[in-house]
């Protein structure tokens, strides 16, 4: 049996768009890759088990929509499984059309937080569709759907799909698997080498997930808590062989674990003793997403660098506690500030996240934020931001209550324009305009003199001149892609 993985091309003037692994989309001038690592574990478990697997990223290998269509017919496969997202659900729907003219008997899924929230949806919209899968385990449920397909076995629960002309689906969704039971991630299989960011300074450069997804599980505007309702981590010393593989077999210079937000507590002193004890801390520069209240901890964070971190990536999301309290996010501003001062005075660099156009704010409160973004890397207590626009993605609170409080600016079923490319909300006292233009003033904090001096002075190394020179490169587009920007009318 021949299954396919697959990112279809997309385009959009020449932009590239941000889909792999469920994180906010957004269409980028500068090409970022992410890697999706829990597709890349189903490809892993689906090949371990006996299937023939393709994988295909056409979005990374940055090849035409023609060439995808002969590469795929080439390869006649039996399942071909697409992971989705709210902005670009339309765009996959007419591939599977398209794609399912050709090979009528081919069965497609689709994955992702989007049909998670919304699983009869695509059944409805997209006739050619055969199932659609609920939940983040796609390695899990793509090998019982494929053991399935062979006769061999039922439905993996939260799987929905057509019988008798009625949609129907094999019950709630459950996620109990045991993580440590997977085989390490097949990177040739799975071509690691085509994905990158800008934010790192070593090559070769991978990417590691330890857990799914984040603890706290409670931030109203997260999609990830769509795909995972409960979280789950593999134990340290099952992470630390995959982190062996990458050093010994790769030459792996650099990591960042895509975690949505990396364990804590004794969990993280265990990994990092591990770490020593490997020799791993002086053979790689390793980095993960970490939520403010986890570095709070002096002593803690000093372990962290001990044990080879780099930096950390933190949701500032905002700097008024309404806001905070308002999307639950559990933190106080003084925790941000605080937790940057820690992070720093260990040695370590903060890479800031944060949102613009909740539709509470009035106009003096979204520059809070930029002006909190200023003095953070100015200061030197922040190294690295980014700024994205509130984006709603069905499933989550925050849609929900934007339906109910009619927040909305455009139709909430024009999926295409939650791209970031506009706000889909209406934002307090702000325009559209204005949303856009403060998440243009965040990145140009990037060009204060103030924080161009802190930079200047802590250059050590060619590693570190080539790391900021690409992202000032990453950061010159990002401005251009907002001021270019053009918001449509509701």
């Amino acid at each position: 049996m021949k299954i396919l993985i697959t990112y279809p091309p997309l385009s959009n003037f020449n932009k590239v768009p941000l889909l792999s692994q469920n994180r906010q989309f957004q269409w980028f001038s500068n090409p970022t890759f992410l890697y999706p690592l829990v597709p890349a574990s189903a490809a892993t478990l689906l090949s371990a088990n006996g299937f023939n697997v393709i994988w295909k990223d056409a979005i990374a290998e940055q090849i035409t929509y023609d060439q995808f269509l002969e590469f795929f017919q080439d390869q006649n496969p039996d399942l071909v499984v697409l992971e989705t997202k709210t902005p670009v659900i339309k765009k996959h729907w007419q591939i599977i059309w398209d794609l399912k003219q050709i090979f009528p008997e081919t069965k497609f899924a689709l994955m992702g937080d989007h049909v998670t929230a919304l699983p009869e949806e695509s059944l409805r919209e997209c006739p050619r569709l055969d199932f659609v899968i609920t939940g983040g385990d796609y390695d899990f449920s793509l090998l019982a759907l494929a053991r399935y397909l062979k006769g061999e076995g039922e439905l993996p629960t939260g799987v929905y799909y057509r019988k008798g002309g009625n949609i129907v689906s094999t019950g709630q969704l459950r996620l109990d698997n045991d993580l440590d039971s997977l085989p390490l991630i097949d990177r040739d299989l799975t071509k690691f080498q085509l994905y990158n960011e800008a934010n790192i300074k070593r090559r070769p450069f991978a990417y590691t997930m330890a857990g799914r997804d984040c603890p706290y599980h409670k931030c109203r505007f997260c999609s990830w808590t769509t795909l995972y309702p409960n979280f789950r981590v593999r134990s340290p010393e099952n992470y630390i062989k995959e982190i062996g593989l990458l050093v010994e077999r790769y030459g792996v210079r650099e990591i960042f674990d895509d975690t949505g937000t990396f364990p804590s507590g004794d969990w993280m002193d265990r990994f990092c003793q591990l770490m020593i004890e490997q020799g791993y801390h002086k053979k790689l520069l390793f980095s993960c997403n970490l939520r403010f209240d986890c570095l709070q901890d002096q002593k803690r964070a000093e372990l962290m660098k001990k044990a080879g971190f780099r930096l950390v990536k933190s949701g500032l999301e905002s700097a008024n506690q309404l806001t905070l309290d308002r999307i639950n996010k559990g933190l106080k501003v003084e925790d941000i500030i605080n937790g940057c001062r820690v992070a720093h005075n260990a040695g370590l660099d903060v890479h800031l996240t944060m949102m613009v156009g909740f539709p509470w704010e009035k106009r003096e409160e979204a520059r809070n934020t930029l002006s909190l973004a200023r003095y953070l890397m100015s200061e030197g207590l922040a190294e690295v931001l980014q700024s994205t626009v509130v984006i709603p993605y069905p499933g989550t609170p925050l849609h929900q209550e934007a339906v109910q409080n009619g927040w909305f600016r455009i139709e909430p079923q024009d999926y295409e324009r939650y791209d970031m490319t506009e706000p889909v909300l209406t934002a307090g006292t702000m325009t559209s305009e204005e949303v856009m233009q403060i998440c243009d003033e965040i990145y140009k904090v990037y060009l204060s003199p103030g924080y161009i001096w802190h930079r200047l002075t802590k250059l050590r190394s060619w590693d570190d001149i080539k790391y900021h020179a690409r992202g000032v490169r990453a950061v010159l587009k990002h401005i251009r892609d907002f001021a270019r920007g053009k918001v449509k009318t509701a």
